[in-house]
C-alpha cells in the first residue's frame, strides 16, 4: 500500500489533517513494527529437512548448555538460509521503512541522504521473508556476511578497523572503523564494533538471545539427534514451563563436536509452520582464505564515510516527528509479569489515543483493519497481532507488548490501572 497522499482536490486545511494523521499512524504502527524485529532475535527454525538421526553419547541439557557455552570457534563459512514468517499485514514497504528508521540508519541513499549499503538498515530486510547469506569469520577482527538477492547482492566485510558495506545493486560504498562505530550507541558491527551487527544473522546470533530466557519458568531437555549440512548435531528443546506465551517451542541443533548451534527452530504455540527458520546449509570449520576479507571500492561507487553519515541521521529531518515522539516515549519503558510472560509497556504520551474509524476517516479505519478491538478495566484499545509478538495499544496512548496472547495483555493493562 502506497502512502496516503492528497489529491488534486484537497484543501490546504485537509492536506495539513492528513499529514498530521500520518504522523499519528507511524507512532502507533512503529511500536507493533518494533515488537516485531524483537520477536526475531527469540529463536529460529530448521533450513532443511533433517537427514537422519546419528548415534551419539548421551547427554543431558546442562551438559549440551555448557558445551554451547564453552564453544570457541574462530574460523568457519558457509552459507545461511533464513525464513521468516511472523504474520506481519502488507504494507507495500512501509514496514521496512519504519524499520529502516528505528534502526539508528541515516536512510537509504534514494534522496541523497545516507548510503544504500549503510548495514544498520539493510539487515533489517532479514526479519521478513526468506534470504540466503554467505558467512565466513577468522577471528575477532575478521568477518564477512554477504545477503544474496535475485540481481544483487550486499556484502558487510570487517577487516581490522576497516567496516565496508557494499550494495552492488546500486553501486554505493558505505564505510566506516571499529573506534567510529563505538562512539555511536546502537551501531555495533561483527565482534561488537561493526554496524548492523546487533541484527541477528546466523544460528549462534539467535542461539546466544534464546538461551538467556532460560530461567526457572523454562523447560529444557534433549530431544535426540540430527545431521544438519552433513554434521552430527543434538538437539536442545526450549519450551515455555507458563500459561499465556506465544511460544510453543525453540529447537536448537548443537554440532557435536564443537559445541556451535547449527539451526533454531521456533514454533508457536498456536501451531502451523515455524515462525523463524535459521540454519546452515553448508558449514565448514577451515580458515577461510585472506583474501575473502579483502575489500576495495570499485570504480565509479558512491562512496559514504560512517561518520558524515552519522551526523546526517543525528540532525532532526522533516518527517520524522513521529520517531522522535516514539523515543521520548521509550525512555519510561517498563517491563511487568516473569519469564516468557513479560511484557514490555511503555506511554507515547498520546493522549488522544488510536483514532477510531468515525474519528479518524480513512485513517482510523486503515489501522483498525490491522488489530481487533478489546475493552477492559483499562478502557478500551486495539491488539495488533504477529504470529509470535502482541502489542496492545489503549485508547488513552499506553502500550502493553510480548510474546503472549491477547488475553494476557488485557490482564496487563488491567493490573496497570
Amino acid at each position: 500500500m502506497a502512502p496516503i497522499d492528497s489529491d488534486d482536490n484537497t484543501t490546504a486545511g485537509e492536506g495539513e489533517e492528513l499529514r498530521a494523521g500520518r504522523r499519528k499512524a507511524a507512532r502507533y504502527v512503529v511500536p507493533v513494527a518494533v515488537m516485531g524485529v524483537a520477536a526475531a532475535t527469540i529463536g529460529l527454525v530448521p533450513a532443511l529437512a533433517d537427514s537422519g538421526d546419528p548415534d551419539l553419547p548421551k547427554v543431558t541439557a546442562e551438559q549440551l548448555i555448557e558445551k554451547i557455552a564453552k564453544s570457541d570457534v574462530q574460523q568457519l563459512s558457509g552459507t545461511v538460509r533464513i525464513n521468516t514468517d511472523l504474520g506481519l499485514p502488507d504494507l507495500g514497504g512501509l514496514e521496512s521503512g519504519l524499520m529502516s528508521g528505528m534502526s539508528g540508519g541515516p536512510g537509504s541513499g534514494e534522496d541523497g541522504e545516507g548510503s544504500a549499503a549503510d548495514p544498520s538498515a539493510k539487515l533489517t530486510e532479514l526479519v521478513s521473508g526468506s534470504h540466503t547469506l554467505r558467512v565466513a569469520a577468522d577471528g575477532p577482527d575478521r568477518q564477512k556476511l554477504s545477503l544474496l538477492e535475485n540481481a544483487a547482492e550486499y556484502s558487510l566485510i570487517h577487516n581490522g578497523k576497516d567496516v565496508w558495506g557494499y550494495d552492488s545493486g546500486s553501486n554505493e560504498v558505505y564505510h566506516s572503523t571499529a573506534a567510529d562505530s563505538t562512539e555511536r550507541p546502537g551501531r555495533n558491527a561483527p565482534g561488537k564494533d561493526v554496524p548492523g551487527k546487533d541484527v541477528p544473522a546466523t544460528p549462534k546470533d539467535f542461539a546466544d538471545q534464546a538461551l538467556k530466557s532460560i530461567d526457572d519458568t523454562t523447560s529444557v531437555t534433549v530431544g535426540g539427534t540430527a545431521q544438519v549440512a552433513g554434521r552430527d548435531a543434538y538437539r536442545l528443546v526450549v519450551e515455555p514451563k507458563q500459561d499465556g506465551s506465544t511460544v510453543g517451542a525453540i529447537t536448537v541443533a548443537v554440532d557435536a563436536e564443537t559445541g556451535t548451534p547449527l539451526k533454531f527452530t521456533l514454533t508457536p504455540a498456536s501451531g502451523g509452520a515455524a515462525v523463524v527458520d535459521v540454519g546452515f546449509t553448508k558449514v565448514s570449520f577451515a580458515k577461510p582464505d585472506a583474501s575473502t576479507f579483502d575489500f576495495t571500492p570499485p570504480e565509479g561507487a558512491k562512496v559514504t564515510e560512517g561518520d558524515e553519515a552519522g551526523k546526517r541521521a543525528e540532525a532532526p529531518e522533516h518527517g520524522r516527528e513521529a520517531e522522535g515522539d516514539l523515543a521520548k516515549g521509550m525512555d519510561g519503558l517498563k517491563v511487568v509479569g516473569e519469564g516468557w510472560n513479560s511484557i514490555a509497556t511503555f506511554d507515547t504520551g498520546a493522549g488522544g489515543g488510536l483514532p477510531t474509524a468515525s474519528a479518524g476517516g480513512d485513517l482510523g479505519g486503515f489501522l483498525g483493519s490491522f488489530g481487533d478491538q478489546v475493552k477492559g478495566d483499562f478502557g478500551s484499545g486495539t491488539v495488533f497481532k504477529t504470529r509470535l509478538v502482541n502489542a496492545l495499544i489503549t485508547d488513552d496512548g499506553k502500550v502493553y507488548a510480548g510474546a503472549v496472547t491477547k488475553d494476557a495483555l488485557v490482564k496487563a493493562a488491567d493490573a496497570a490501572k
